[in-house]
């Protein structure tokens, strides 16, 4: 991209945010929904202590920087967060995307959704380099994931329509943060809460690669005098997706009820179940690519391995949870008790760009062989369910708060797979020359493992003066893993195992106003990451467990935010070392695993809103990043050199339009030094307006209009490696979902 790409990008926000502007009123007062509400996590957060509550307090019907801006800092926050609030959320995310597409603006953040926003899972979240798996996604305060490795599927829970507001905690927190992954950070999703009055908000989206959205919330309002309320959103998707026969359907539940009890006491609960079907292409390589073009990813010939029907993921998933949040005589409780689970069963080709051909099953002595044209392929299942509770105490105690609470969590999970003859619809014999996958049977693997995690906390937070306050604490884990596998993966034979580890990690922030509006911060703290479950995807883990350290980070920070009517600014640089760094060694027949070498993160990040007036307000962050794998000294994969994002807002009255650039700069798939190739950097610009009609009538309160376009310059470039194939090793990639549209129509009603 050209340097002046960026202005000439800008010149055109200008002119179309222009064009758009309507002569409305200045006092105008029916304005899209308000922004943020914070997360408060990294501050251990309580209702009762105004120091430490990270909310935004804004009327719906303001028009300030604090509302508008697509991003901001927290005037209390110990580390650098950026705040998405429901105003970014309604109008400049797809009805089908999900909190990845909300966390892509932020700085030192780069996403990638190759099928369209929430059409399939994304394949690269990074922040500041640490990828999907090295920081917490909570959901309403409950971390959540896969137990093996702390990934999460994006598209498998909650909705946009279901979310009220998304926190990228850049950061391990305080003692108070907990979660498995505190080492790279927390995403925070807040749900939606239920309004006051009864409203009926049924919307209707139609769009790009056939894609339509049918859904509707609807809000009791308080029912009686006790302040119950509820609210439920009900949604349905469809879409064939970007990438070629890649569809996929999804349908969504969320509902939350708050009921209070007594003048000092809330009780929550609130519950999910998602439901996906989908076709999930592995990438394309770059031969596929300049021969299909840059949207390939499945074709309908059931001859190949790459026919859509063999691809298919079947999702079903939920989260239920009952909270309760009490202040009485300076204490504070609020424990929250949950479950969730995930079923996925799974379908493809075994090789599906190509390489492998058909018919290559036979047994481990190359006998038995199926037929040469019978299309191979695999199945498998992946089942897991976590139960789970949340305590938090908070006391006013000398000058300041004592904080302390525990977290638990047992998650069960069962894993399938056995390969497959698509031609025949049956089980097929195994891979020739693949003795590992057990025999001549068609398992590749049949195991179940668990996870507890038991976190225990203490923090102090002293108010030195009116002004500032200094917070420090220790948090505790221990964490428990067994795995008993009739068909262990990767070795293919039996394992019952079990191991523990813990980690003990401090934490200490300053904090300090300097006015109502200017805040600063200093943080040390201690982050960590709970081993993968593959260090037991070895014939003897003992081999190495004994000595195997968690993955830590040791992070210094250093920030300031500064949030009134007319600007929004925030800004940190940051240091991480990681260390621990846990990798693998074979030695004759036996694999094992040791702590070796890290990664050095060096940064800085910058964002802020302006109102310039007349209704417009500019939008701009950046970030500088550096991340060295200290062992090879390379470049950390998937890390960018830098990201920016520019945008132009105009919001007055019924009126929104914006458009945003976000860049993204070079990035490297691989720390492998044999293969040092960039991926060269890239921009996407996303244009959104909006407009409701009052129209006057008791029975409908408004409707709205909304249109979006995405990716305005159709830049299809590849943007991500996807892996490799399964015969040769050929890298796949992933490219820029071309230009694409979607129009909304919503109201409220009654």
């Amino acid at each position: 991209m050209t340097q002046s790409m960026p202005v000439l990008r800008a010149v055109l926000a200008l002119a179309i945010a222009a064009a758009l502007a309507s002569p409305v009123r200045a006092d105008d007062t029916n304005t899209p929904s308000a922004a943020p509400t914070a997360d408060a996590s990294a501050a251990g957060a309580t209702e009762s202590n105004p120091k430490t509550l990270a909310k935004v307090q804004v009327n719906a019907s303001t028009v300030n920087a604090t509302t508008t801006a697509p991003t901001q800092g927290s005037l209390v926050a110990v580390e650098p967060q950026s705040i998405i609030g429901s105003l970014y959320l309604q109008e400049n995310i797809a009805p089908t995307g999900d909190y990845t597409d909300a966390i892509a603006i932020s700085p030192s953040t780069y996403t990638i959704a190759p099928n369209g926003s929430g059409l399939m899972e994304t394949s690269v979240a990074s922040i500041r380099g640490f990828q999907d798996g090295q920081y917490n996604v909570t959901f309403d305060g409950i971390p959540w994931g896969d137990s093996n490795d702390f990934t999460h599927h994006s598209t498998s829970y909650f909705t946009n329509q279901d979310t009220s507001s998304v926190t990228v905690d850049r950061g391990p927190g305080t003692a108070s943060t907990l979660g498995d992954a505190t080492f790279g950070g927390t995403v925070t999703v807040e749900s939606i809460d239920p309004k006051d009055e009864f409203n009926l908000h049924p919307y209707l989206s139609y769009g790009s690669w056939a894609t339509a959205v049918e859904g509707a919330r609807i809000d009791t309002g308080k029912l009686d005098d006790s302040g119950t309320a509820a609210v439920i959103n009900v949604q349905n998707s469809d879409s064939d997706g970007r990438l070629t026969y890649s569809g996929q359907r999804r349908q969504n539940i969320f509902a939350k009820l708050v009921q209070p009890l007594g003048d000092n006491t809330t009780l929550t609960f609130g519950g999910m179940w998602n439901k996906i079907n989908q076709h999930v292409p592995w990438g394309a390589s770059k031969a596929q690519i300049a021969e299909y073009g840059p949207n390939y990813g499945l074709n309908n010939d059931p001859n190949s391995q790459s026919y859509y029907q063999y691809s298919t993921d079947k999702i079903t998933t939920y989260m239920a949870y009952a909270g309760v949040h009490s202040e009485f005589d300076g204490w504070t409780i609020d424990n929250k008790a949950y479950t969730y689970a995930y079923n996925h069963f799974g379908f493809n080709g075994l090789d599906i760009n190509g390489e492998t051909p058909n018919g290559t099953f036979c047994d481990k002595n190359g006998n038995n062989c199926q037929d040469p044209d019978d299309v191979p392929g695999q199945h498998m299942r992946n089942w897991y369910r976590s139960f789970g509770d949340i305590l938090r105490v908070s006391k006013e105690l000398g000058p300041g708060e004592i904080r302390t609470g525990a977290w638990f969590d047992h998650q069960d999970n069962l894993r399938w797979e056995y390969e497959f003859d698509d031609t025949l619809d049956v089980p097929a014999i195994n891979t020739t020359g693949a003795p590992t996958k057990g025999s001549a049977s068609p398992v590749d693997r049949v195991m179940t493992d668990s996870l507890t995690t038991f976190q225990p906390f203490l923090e102090y937070q002293w108010n030195i003066t009116d002004n500032a306050w200094l917070v420090g604490g220790l948090k505790y884990d221990d964490f428990k893993r067994n795995l008993d596998a009739e068909y262990n993966q990767k070795t293919g034979t039996p394992l019952d195992y079990s191991t523990k580890w813990n980690a003990t990690l401090p934490s200490l922030a300053f904090h300090y106003s300097f006015t109502s509006d200017w805040t600063a911060y200093a943080q040390w703290a201690k982050g960590f990451l709970a081993p993968n479950l593959n260090l037991l995807y070895v014939a003897d883990p003992a081999v190495s467990d004994s000595g195997l350290q968690p993955e830590k980070t040791t992070n210094w920070q250093l920030g300031t935010t500064w949030n009134s009517d007319d600007l929004t600014l925030s800004g940190d640089v940051y240091k991480i070392d990681f260390n621990n760094f846990i990798q693998k060694q074979k030695i004759g027949s036996l694999t094992y695993f040791y702590n070796g070498g890290g990664v050095h993160y060096t940064g800085l990040e910058l964002e802020g809103t302006y109102m310039v007036g007349g209704g417009f307000s500019i939008y701009a962050n950046g970030s500088l990043n550096r991340a060295i794998q200290t062992e090879s000294n390379t470049w950390n994969p998937n890390t960018p050199h830098k990201t920016a994002a520019l945008g132009l807002i105009y919001r007055n009255g019924p009126m929104y339009a914006s458009l945003m650039d976000k860049f993204v700069g070079k990035t490297y798939y691989t720390a492998n030094t044999n293969d040092d190739t960039p991926i060269g950097g890239y921009a996407v610009t996303n244009f959104s307006a909006s407009y409701r009609f009052d129209l006057q009538r008791t029975d409908v309160k408004d409707i709205k209009v909304a249109f979006q376009i995405n990716n305005l310059f159709n830049n299809t470039h590849i943007n991500a490696l996807a892996g490799t194939t399964v015969a040769d090793g050929t890298p796949l990639f992933w490219t820029i979902p071309g230009r694409n549209y979607n129009i909304t129509f919503s109201a409220d009603l009654f």
